[in-house]
């Protein structure tokens, strides 16, 4: 294919194959991303690949997404799939015909593998990376107390001590127990407190008057 001998257009190869692949792993596309984004990335290497690059660059290509891949897994906080993405991008790089190529298609595929990310608007998300993504929340359906929101509805409100505070003890709001502190003032059981102020997960009380 001779329009792979232009920059752009193996620009576009690479960013189509990649957003494809990529996309796998983002959503549960049944297969169907993954061998469209494979097909096309064969083209782009079939094409490029010499006697000079052969095909080890297609195993550092591969080294990397399955380190990718793994990232998403096991650790999933996206320090390994970095190196992955360095080793993807090189594998790319490399056997391009000219500098501006290999610069463009190495674009293409940083720019490609976040914009990949889209496809969980549409499709059904895979649970990848949950820790860089921020999905592992502490919840009330967990066994935990939910913060913020619940928390900050306290300031204001009056209440009980249900262990003496040394400064730090049990207070009763609304028929709920928490955790609060009363900033170096001791107190005992069975004292009026009202909340004063909450930040993050702790409470500051003050005898109430």
């Amino acid at each position: 294919m001779e329009l792979l001998n232009v920059p752009s257009f193996g620009f576009f190869v690479v960013f189509i194959a990649t957003l494809f692949i990529f996309g796998e792993l983002m959503v549960r596309a049944k297969g169907l991303f993954a061998v469209l984004g494979v097909v096309i990335m064969a083209i782009y290497f079939s094409h490029h690949l010499t006697a000079t690059a052969s095909l080890w660059v297609i195993l550092l290509y591969l080294i990397g997404l399955a380190l990718i891949i793994f990232d998403g897994k096991v650790t999933t906080d996206g320090t390994i799939a970095l190196f992955g993405l360095l080793l993807m991008v090189l594998g790319l790089a490399l056997p391009a015909p000219g500098l501006v190529y290999g610069t463009l298609v190495a674009m293409a595929l940083i720019l490609a593998a976040p914009a990949a990310y889209l496809f969980t608007k549409v499709f059904p998300p895979r649970n990848m990376w949950s820790k860089m993504t921020l999905k592992d929340k502490l919840s009330s359906d967990l066994g935990y107390n939910s913060m913020n929101e619940s928390y900050r509805e306290l300031v204001g409100k009056t209440g009980v001590t249900k262990t003496p505070f040394r400064p730090t003890g049990t207070i009763e709001v609304d028929g709920k127990l928490y955790s609060a502190t009363t900033d170096n003032q001791w107190m005992q059981p069975n004292e009026k407190i009202r909340v004063i102020s909450v930040d993050g997960t702790r409470i500051v009380v003050v005898p109430e008057t």
